[in-house]
């Protein structure tokens, strides 16, 4: 059984859908809020200050990427997307805008519940107060804050994630699957080469503005690293 006092807030206008998860997660030891539309899960999320939230996106009033966007300028909680959307496009946007997981309706109610427990662990090992300071770049993760060549730069959730976890794993190289799994979540559905992109916003805001160093390493044939190298010139994805 899961740590009873962990609050997960299930947002989605369908009653049948909540009571649905609410079953699920309660065998599962988690307490349970419930909210029908955007307003109210901003609301509850702001005054019951839950673990997690399940977030459906086509909701009345504030739709999901809204009440998505609204919560990550407070929030660091995680966040799954529940949708009957199923595009690659769908699932991009939700994780820019700073969704960790995204789950297609119709669901398994088991595997529902296997995400918000591996995320929930992932969440519980993570050192929030960390900062990793290398040569003209500095990270700080409770604050969400990246500082490069003493200029604050303000990065997108999963781009921040992505940097943090390479950094955080310096030397290491990581496959892209690996890095889908680690940074964006359980059995992640999409587009392998979210990674690739992810990887070239970075350089270009990153990288390119440190002369004469470089952060984030390709290694051909496996993936990417974190590696602070001294060069000439523009590493490319």
């Amino acid at each position: 059984m899961e740590d009873k006092n962990k609050k997960i807030l299930v947002v989605d206008d369908d009653q049948n859908i909540r009571k649905l998860i609410t079953v699920y997660l309660k065998q599962a030891g988690y307490q349970i809020l419930e909210a029908q539309n955007g307003p109210e899960a901003i609301n509850l999320t702001n005054n019951e200050d839950p673990d997690l939230i399940i977030l459906d996106i086509m909701l009345p009033k504030l739709d999901g990427w809204k009440v998505c966007q609204k919560l990550r300028e407070r929030h660091k909680l995680p966040i799954i997307m529940l949708t009957a959307k199923g595009e690659k496009y769908d699932k991009i946007k939700g994780f820019d805008l700073g969704a960790d997981d995204y789950i297609t309706k119709p669901f398994d109610p088991d595997e529902l519940v296997a995400r918000v427990q591996a995320r929930m662990r992932r969440t519980e090992g993570e050192d929030l107060h960390k900062t990793l300071k290398f040569p003209k770049l500095e990270l700080n993760k409770e604050l969400h804050k990246v500082v490069v060549a003493d200029q604050s730069l303000d990065l997108p959730p999963k781009e921040f994630d992505l940097l943090w976890y390479l950094a955080n794993n310096q030397s290491q190289v990581f496959n892209r699957e690996q890095l889908l799994d680690q940074v964006w979540g359980y059995n992640f559905v999409g587009d392998i080469r979210t990674v690739d992109t992810h990887i070239k916003r970075l350089r270009s805001k990153i990288d390119h503005q440190v002369e004469g160093l470089s952060y984030l390493q390709t290694v051909w044939g496996v993936g990417y690293k974190f590696e602070v190298v001294e060069e000439e010139g523009e590493t490319n994805a």
